[in-house]
């Protein structure tokens, strides 16, 4: 199962992990994992100051993003976050048995 941890400060995000295989069906076949990796790849291609904003990390088994402590992004950067957990709650809400979300604040 994938699994996927939110964690909030304030009013925006302040970390996001995403790790594990789905399982939802045979490996380099999985249309879960496929859609989960192609929507996190998309979103830190799509961040605008990736390397002064953030800390990430992306491999096969797992991918991070954490707001460095400087504290503020820019409005386009809370867009593409926050589109980027709607994308992962679509996928949740169809898979349930093949990933799963937890935020905290």
């Amino acid at each position: 199962m994938t699994k996927v941890q939110i964690v909030y400060k304030g009013k925006g995000l302040a970390s996001l992990q995403v790790k594990g295989h789905a399982g939802a069906g045979a490996y380099g076949h999985d249309l879960v994992c496929a859609a989960t990796s192609a929507i996190c790849f998309g979103a830190l291609n799509a961040l605008e100051d990736i390397d002064a904003d953030f800390d990430y990390e992306i491999d096969q088994e797992e991918a991070s993003i954490k707001l460095l402590p400087k504290g503020a992004i820019s409005e386009h950067d809370q867009v593409v976050l926050e589109t980027l957990i709607l994308q992962l709650k679509t996928i949740e809400a169809s898979y349930p048995e093949a990933i799963e979300i937890k935020e905290r604040k």
